[in-house]
């Protein structure tokens, strides 16, 4: 499957021809260029490397300069790859936003927004243990019994209390293509992506 790196810019919504108010998201894509063609003979597995973003060439460790150099290209911010590309690519190629056409569905990955230490209503939408009328006053987002007592007298791994959300990887699967904007960089995607405005993610053809 080929694909692209992008930037999450924010969303909007359009509509379409039956008059429908559909909330899509707007994602700069590309241009990204290929820094490294791995084969199954060097490598032990094929892959196509993108870099996407110019990056300080202060902020940039020497490999990573002699990395870049090979490719004929500046220093990269962000590098992802893809395992397989529907088209043949050499080092130093441009992948541009031209790989989509309106209608095609298309998977985003992306870093979701961290909402720090939460509860567990917010984390994993518990009721909470019930309302004022049994008595109680500072009950309402507690999570409640937690398990047995004598045995096995601790908490199972695993079990649904609070912590820290969000910042994770997430995948959105199927979000339709509605507009490409070649000349901007700019895909139109329905529907959410995850992560904040500016950050990056990962569009799989």
């Amino acid at each position: 499957m080929s694909g692209i790196i992008g930037k999450k810019v924010g969303m909007t919504s359009i509509f379409d021809a039956e008059g429908r108010n559909i909330p899509c998201t707007v994602i700069e894509a590309g241009p990204c260029v290929v820094t490294q063609v791995k084969t199954a003979e060097t490598d032990g597995y094929a892959s196509v490397q993108l870099g996407y973003d110019e990056a300080k060439e202060k902020n940039t460790t020497s490999p990573l300069k002699g990395h870049f150099a090979k490719a004929n290209t500046t220093p990269k911010r962000k590098l992802v790859e893809f395992t397989t590309f529907e088209s043949q690519l050499t080092l130093g190629d441009v992948v541009t936003v031209d790989l989509f056409q309106e209608g095609d569905f298309v998977d985003v990955v992306g870093t979701s927004k961290g909402k720090g230490f939460q509860g567990v209503v917010k984390r994993h939408g518990f009721g909470g243990v019930g309302g004022q009328t049994h008595g109680q006053h500072n009950r309402m987002r507690a999570p409640g019994s937690l398990g047995a007592s004598s045995y096995p007298s601790r908490v199972f791994k695993g079990m649904r209390m609070a912590g820290r959300t969000g910042g994770d990887r997430v995948k959105v699967q199927n979000l339709q293509v509605l507009k490409v904007y070649a000349e901007q960089n700019l895909l139109v995607v329905s529907g959410s992506v995850p992560g904040a405005k500016g950050s990056y993610v990962i569009l799989d053809k």
